[in-house]
């Protein structure tokens, strides 16, 4: 069934597979190398690791230092919290250089079963505090600094957005959640995923287990590790927060924008009519994926210039 999906998204999601994650195949989604993608003349890729955190480590993504202190971004991968890399982020994050002018700081955060919660957010709040602390031999600007990320990406994000600020940590300019995994209670939810494309129930339901290292839906779920659970928020950064119709998490999404915003936190919101999950990963040149990307764009732009 591909009615109710975006005209320009509908071939390509009669190929596609509702759901990617099975737990028999996370070892070996993890062991997949990253291809290396060529990167727009330049810009530059270095690596550091994250002292004391296990391996884990960031990716700079920037042209090379002219001695200007630049915004920076730091993004966070997706996944379902048990697979990908932030290798593979390496031509997204190019493109937020070159458009931005900025500095991306992408996060190798260690995945689940492995590494459960707090570990995967740990490593993000090590490269948050590394981004503040270098800030001036990394070249930024630490008053214009988003951070972001896409799918458990997101939902690490604004994790980390909400931990900083309990912590007392200098507050992002905006947090980007790019149809961020918010809320473990979307697991056990009886959906019609028949619209859904490469994140579906069954695979919401291994990711979240393996992040949590129990059954999602739990009265003890910590709000930093499904974001949705946070009671107050107000006080935290200004968002954008992206999703389309066809996503699994639309309604999550669109919930946590409606509570920012009653909390008094500035939210745009962009859902995206007929988009399913990962759309403008899978179709980054379909019209409907560049509008979406140049959204991200404006309202960071709008961030920075504050």
């Amino acid at each position: 069934m591909t009615d109710g999906i975006h005209p320009e998204l509908r071939t390509l999601a009669r190929w596609l597979p509702r759901g990617l994650a099975r737990a028999w195949l996370i070892p070996l989604l993890q062991r997949l190398p990253v291809p290396s993608r060529p990167l727009p003349a330049g810009v530059v890729v270095t690596e550091r690791a994250l002292a004391g955190r296990g391996g884990a480590s960031v990716r700079i993504v920037g042209a090379p230092d002219d001695g200007r202190a630049r915004p920076a971004i730091l993004w966070i991968h997706g996944g379902g919290y048990v697979m990908g890399r932030a290798k593979t982020d390496d031509a997204l994050c190019a493109r937020f250089a070159k458009r931005l002018g900025a500095t991306v700081l992408s996060v190798d955060y260690r995945l689940a079963p492995g590494h459960p919660f707090p570990t995967p957010l740990d490593d993000c709040l090590a490269a948050y505090e590394l981004l503040h602390r270098e800030a001036a031999s990394l070249g930024v600007d630490p008053a214009r600094v988003a951070i972001g990320g896409m799918s458990a990406g997101g939902g690490l994000a604004a994790a980390l957005v909400l931990r900083a600020h309990d912590r007392g940590l200098p507050a992002p300019a905006l947090q980007l959640l790019v149809y961020p995994m918010l809320d473990d209670r979307t697991a056990l939810r009886d959906v019609d995923d028949r619209l859904h494309r490469l994140w579906n129930p069954a695979s919401n339901r291994v990711g979240w287990r393996a992040y949590l290292g129990r059954e999602p839906g739990g009265d003890d779920v910590p709000e930093h590790a499904a974001p949705a659970r946070r009671r107050d928020l107000s006080g935290v950064a200004p968002a954008w927060i992206g999703v389309g119709t066809a996503d699994l998490f639309h309604d999550e999404d669109v919930a946590y924008a409606a509570r920012l915003r009653d909390a008094g936190v500035p939210v745009t919101l962009d859902v995206v009519e007929g988009a399913f999950h990962g759309f403008d990963v899978v179709a980054p040149r379909a019209p409907v994926s560049r509008r979406f990307f140049d959204a991200q764009i404006s309202a960071m732009e709008r961030a920075f210039a504050r």
